[in-house]
């Protein structure tokens, strides 16, 4: 990147291949070397910069907004430790240094941080960057490897600014060159350091502890050797983690942690039960004296010994094995193994630059766990005693706790060595049985003919998401061989196309047709969880009779659905395993409900069984309104269930997939930006969760994990919870057992085909032989990594009825949704909010309905616009928060927003600057926004600004935070980036969607744009796809962007588009909707700027029939109105009057 003196940046990155970056300063004043590393992590910063393992390292964080949570007190002491800090792994930050995209500054939320986590590396002398690309970064240091890196500040003689505001923070300079002149000489203006391999060092000696130290558990959980004593295990510290600690003495045993160095085979009487190796940073083939003192202690064999991390390589080297320096390492939280016994394969949290060469092993050793994705060792055991190592950490923090088990096998092994000696010439044994066993209880289902059942028609509630994955359920299907019978009579739909399923059934999803095509067809086996709640309900109906018509019902079992759809059903199930959903009660009368609501108290929830987006459902303060709404709730269902009311709580969803064999994974956690209280549906949702711990994170992801192998879950379903924002209470919401409007967004949002795979499941397929269809190197059985933040939008159309409340509640009224990615989030929200409609220009102050507090306390469709209103009009953060519970975290974002608007407006196109244009598009700003505030045009702003060389580039959505090369056709537009992960030569044509449903423009769009891509592709055409609603499969490349003119104009490919731009799938609201005319104008405008064509059949320029005529049939209402614009179109001549040499018709006349 070139140096650009005015930028205001005061840190630069260099590497030692000589790439540098530059950005702002957010940590210590100093400048550092050390090896640079990446991690993709989503969450657990705290926990990940005090880990002794990153030692001398400096860090790139893979997900872009950082310190959002701020960082917990440093004073609070463990309660089980005591004099070790109670919420890091270390007394110090452990890193050299720490490199992020865009960092949250002061405004940090979270119920127990206490200072930002800039203010703490400031205290710890640790120097961190902001405003770097840090998914070029990754790239990098993928392609060629962990490489040498330096931190330089700015000399104060040059410096020039620093970060003053969060919205600063994160401006990734896009620019290669600085106005077209030459480039500076960065280095004169930056401090100097020597290189330094921080692995040439002695590390370990540097973390370890200088003398021994003893760590008691609990009384009342200690366990006792037979003399009395307590059982204790010696802990060679050689980098450890506190919370390996944690784990051992919460087990009962007491813990003598010594140096790295401490010969412990000559402890003195040597009453110590087992030894434990823990992790720890650097080359494991410099601890020489450590590896010996191991060798003693196994030929000795008087303990069993378990290793981590370092501790699993340094076990290795003392058992005669090599280790070898991997390309990049192995760093993040969702790293699948697979446990060579039992097949099972398990999510794990790493951090290693170093591996076992398993092929170095001698004689008496074997594998024990294996990467799933790059085939290293993980893992190793001894045939014949009771030693054992893992190369990931079960410890966590951060990161899944699935493997935190191995701790309670170790503590099981001693106690079973100390009761038995035998024990000591065994192996461990673990729990799962054997791989072979697995296999032989869960077989592949053998099924030839499947039925599968669609969702009907469209309602709120159930909606295209549901014809996305009845698809891709088919297209699964169909990939195994098997033969496939769908029942939907919804015309306007992807599954019932021709080629897709083998035979189609035009028919009401009903009991009664379901049984005669049953009877007529004899499928083997049958699908009722794509098809939504109709097909549930179905299901559950014809639940004793599928056995007798000789069909199997694939993936989850029919009485798992019916205790996840029984609301009382499902609160029994819940209780019975230790979880927590809220006081409840069910009820089957009027009478029975005000009766049972005395035992609950008001305010309280109605929720009716079996009900689809809320239906039913509502808030009651007291009898009257209880009484009113259970008339409303009985008449939809004969049940009920009154629970309290959580209403302001956080709402977390995850969406989670678990196999026949229990392999379980969450593939995406989601946050709504409402509190409790809005429908799921009817919210704002952001994914991943920006401000949940990792402490919050996992404590959800572990218990949806303990509750869908609980239900018996096999397939994908979603479960949501209820979260107290001031401690880390939390009830369970709901789980549904079956794919959802969450899953549609939640398998967008990762690129991770959730339909798809749920399908291969239902076929007993297990996770880890499911291959990941993004990367096509690794497997299914992972959790992806976002580098980038998703929000989603709902489109209400609650204006096209006079009488229909527009206020929001527990029962869904949304029509549609949109989803916007970003790199920042505000990127991503402005980007929804025109998404949902071309009159939004983003979030500005802007004309509404009711009353600023009204609307803040009672919501309604109009709350964004709300708030946006709220902050232009002066009200604080405090205030809002008040009257919304929205997370302050996501309110000082927009109040950034706002502020920067006024600056905004400040200037005009003759006196803005560069870094402020490109500090507005960072922030999602379009071009027609700015131009309403600079009070000018829309061409005019983009003149202005590719005249500022600011363009955007093109990112890859990829599962895995760009660490694996992706073969992917998820892509978004940032201005948030320094380059682009995928370079257009192809010629092709661009098919632009019709974006979010609402009421006439739905699926039969979806179906329009999908045939129009495949009719191309039959033709020998490459295709771009440009949309922000449901999910599509048919495009090369799928461009998530609203279908607006200048995101036509920002495509960095439209200069390779030499065939044309189809616009037959649009619909007519885009072109007809308002002016039409300069939509049209602009449009072939870009075409010419692009030496594209647009296709003479579009009726906009032509008649409906064309030479493509098959790939869509759908027509404009504009089109007659347009017809005699089109026949003038050759006419056009540039605008004399316009300073952007625009073609439009302002100045032309009619």
């Amino acid at each position: 990147m070139a140096y650009d003196r005015d930028a205001g940046h005061d840190m630069a990155l260099e590497l030692q291949d000589g790439y540098v970056c530059f950005g702002q300063s957010f940590g210590a004043d100093k400048s550092i070397a050390g090896e640079l590393v990446f991690q993709t992590g989503m969450v657990g910063y705290p926990e990940s910069i005090t880990d002794p393992s990153y030692r001398g390292q400096i860090l790139v964080i893979t997900f872009p907004l950082v310190g959002n949570y701020g960082v917990p007190s440093r004073d609070e002491m463990d309660s089980l430790l005591k004099d070790l800090p109670a919420h890091f792994e270390a007394h110090q930050i452990h890193i050299a240094g720490l490199v992020v995209a865009t960092y949250a500054g002061e405004e940090y939320s979270h119920h127990l941080a206490t200072s930002s986590l800039g203010a703490w590396l400031k205290e710890q002398g640790v120097p961190a960057i902001t405003g770097v690309d840090t998914r070029a970064l990754t790239k990098r240091i993928r392609d060629e490897g962990s490489m040498l890196g330096r931190l330089l500040q700015k000399t104060q003689s040059t410096q020039t600014s620093s970060v003053s505001t969060s919205l600063a923070n994160g401006a990734v300079d896009t620019q290669d060159l600085t106005n077209g002149t030459e480039e500076v000489d960065w280095s004169a203006d930056f401090a100097q350091v020597e290189w330094l391999d921080p692995n040439k060092k002695n590390l370990v000696a540097e973390v370890s502890t200088s003398k021994p130290k003893i760590y008691s558990p609990d009384p009342s959980a200690a366990l006792k050797h037979p003399s009395g004593r307590p059982v204790r295990v010696v802990c060679v510290d050689v980098g450890l983690k506190h919370n390996q600690l944690r784990c051992l003495v919460r087990r009962g045993v007491e813990v003598e942690v010594v140096p790295w160095d401490y010969d412990f085979p000559k402890l003195a009487g040597k009453e110590y039960d087992g030894l434990f190796i823990s992790n720890g940073p650097g080359d494991p083939a410099m601890m020489k004296d450590t590896v010996e003192h191991i060798k003693t202690a196994m030929a000795e064999a008087r303990t069993p010994i378990f290793g981590i991390c370092l501790g699993h390589q340094l076990l290795a080297r003392a058992a005669g094995a090599e280790t070898l320096k991997m390309k990049f390492g192995n760093r993040g939280h969702n790293i699948p193994c697979t446990n060579m016994i039992t097949g099972r394969c398990h999510i794990t949290s790493q951090n290693h630059g170093y591996a076992v060469d398993s092929k170095t092993l001698p004689s008496g050793w074997e594998e024990l766990f294996v990467n799933a994705n790059d085939g290293s060792n993980e893992g190793i055991r001894h045939t014949s005693k009771p030693f054992f190592s893992v190369q990931f950490h079960p410890e966590h923090t951060p990161g899944p706790r699935d493997t935190e088990y191995l701790f309670d096998v170790f503590v099981s092994t001693i106690e079973k060595s100390i009761a038995d000696s035998a024990v000591l010439s065994r192996s461990v044994e673990f729990p799962g049985g054997t791989a072979e066993e697995n296999r032989r209880l869960t077989p592949r289902v053998n099924v030839k003919k499947v039925l599968v059942l669609g969702s009907g028609g469209l309602s709120i509630g159930q909606a295209g998401e549901f014809d996305y994955s009845g698809s891709q359920c088919i297209k699964a299907l169909k990939e195994e061989g098997i033969y496939t019978v769908l029942i939907n009579p919804n015309i306007a739909t992807i599954q019932t196309s021709k080629g897709l399923a083998d035979k189609v059934y035009f028919l009401p999803v009903t009991a009664d047709f379901v049984r005669k095509v049953i009877q007529k067809e004899r499928p083997d086996g049958i699908y009722v969880t794509f098809g939504g709640q109709t097909a549930l309900q179905v299901g559950i109906q014809l639940k004793d009779e599928f056995e007798g018509l000789g069909v199997k019902v694939l993936g989850t079992p029919i009485d798992t659905i019916i205790t996840t759809e029984d609301r009382e059903l499902f609160a029994r199930s819940m209780e019975s395993i230790g979880e927590k959903c809220a006081k409840s009660a069910s009820a089957s009368s009027i009478g029975e409900a005000m009766e049972v609501v005395k035992g609950i108290g008001f305010p309280v929830i109605v929720r009716a069984a079996y009900a689809l987006g809320g239906l039913g459902s509502g808030f009651a303060n007291n009898e009257q309104e209880l009484l009113d709404l259970c008339k409303i709730a009985f008449a939809a269902s004969p049940q009920v269930l009154i629970e309290r009311s959580m209403k302001g709580w956080k709402e977390v969803e995850y969406e989670v997939v678990r196999d026949a064999r229990d392999n379980c994974i969450t593939v995406c956690n989601m946050e709504n930006f409402d509190p409790l209280g809005i429908h799921t549906g009817d919210s704002i949702v952001v994914a991943p969760s920006q401000t949940l711990s990792d402490e919050d994170y996992n404590m959800l992801r572990t218990t949806a994990v303990n509750v869908i192998r609980h239900l018996g879950v096999v397939g994908e379903c979603n479960i949501q919870y209820a979260l107290n924002p001031f401690s880390r209470e939390y009830c369970i919401i709901e789980v549904n057992a079956r794919l959802s409007r969450s899953s549609a967004l939640a398998s967008k949002a990762t690129g991770y085909p959730l339909a798809f795979v749920a399908a291969k499941l239902g076929l007993n397929i297990p996770l880890n032989e499911v291959q990941n269809s993004v990367t096509k190197s690794t497997c299914a059985c992972f959790e992806p990594s976002l580098d980038y933040v998703v929000v989603k939008i709902p489109r209400w159309d609650l204006k096209k009825f006079t009488r229909v409340s527009t206020l929001l509640g527990s029962s869904m009224k949304s029509v549609g949704e949109v989803m916007s990615i970003g790199r920042t989030f505000e990127e991503a929200i402005q980007k929804a909010i025109r998404s949902i409609d071309p009159n939004n220009l983003g979030f500005n102050e802007t004309a509404a309905l009711m009353g600023i507090d009204q609307e803040l306390q009672t919501p309604s469709d109009q709350r964004l616009f709300a708030i946006a209103n709220a902050m232009k009009s002066g009200y604080s953060v405090d205030k809002i928060w008040e009257m919304t519970n929205i997370d302050k975290w996501f309110l000082s974002r927009l109040k950034g927003l706002s502020n920067f608007e006024k600056e905004l407006s400040g200037h005009t196109t003759a006196s803005i600057t560069q870094p402020l244009i490109r500090r507005a598009k960072q922030l999602g700003y379009s071009d027609r926004q700015l131009a309403k505030f600079w009070e000018t045009n829309e061409l005019a702003v983009r003149r202005t600004r590719v005249d500022a060389g600011i363009f955007p580039v093109v990112k890859q959505i990829d599962t895995v935070a760009a660490e694996f090369p992706a073969h992917t056709n998820y892509l978004y537009l940032t201005y948030n980036g320094t380059e682009s992960d995928i370079t257009f030569t192809d010629q092709g044509i661009m098919v632009l969607g019709s974006g979010v449903y609402r009421i006439g423009s739905s699926v039969e769009f979806d179906w329009c744009s999908v045939r129009a891509i495949r009719t191309l592709r039959e033709q020998g055409y490459k295709t771009v796809m440009v949309n922000v609603g449901a999910p599509y499969s048919g495009s090369n490349f799928l461009m998530d962007a609203p279908s607006v003119p200048e995101t036509w104009h920002q495509l960095p490919w439209t200069r390779t588009l030499t065939f044309g731009i189809f616009l037959s799938s649009i619909s007519h609201f885009y072109i007809s909707l308002h002016s039409v005319l300069p939509r049209i104008v602009r449009l072939s405008q870009l075409a010419r700027s692009c030496n594209a064509s647009l296709p003479v059949s579009h009726p906009i320029f032509a008649s409906a029939h064309s030479p493509l005529a098959t790939a869509s049939t759908v027509t404009s209402e504009g089109a007659k109105r347009t017809s005699a614009m089109s026949r003038k179109q050759a006419a056009i001549i540039p605008c004399p009057r316009c300073c952007c040499r625009c073609h439009c018709f302002r100045h032309h006349g009619s």
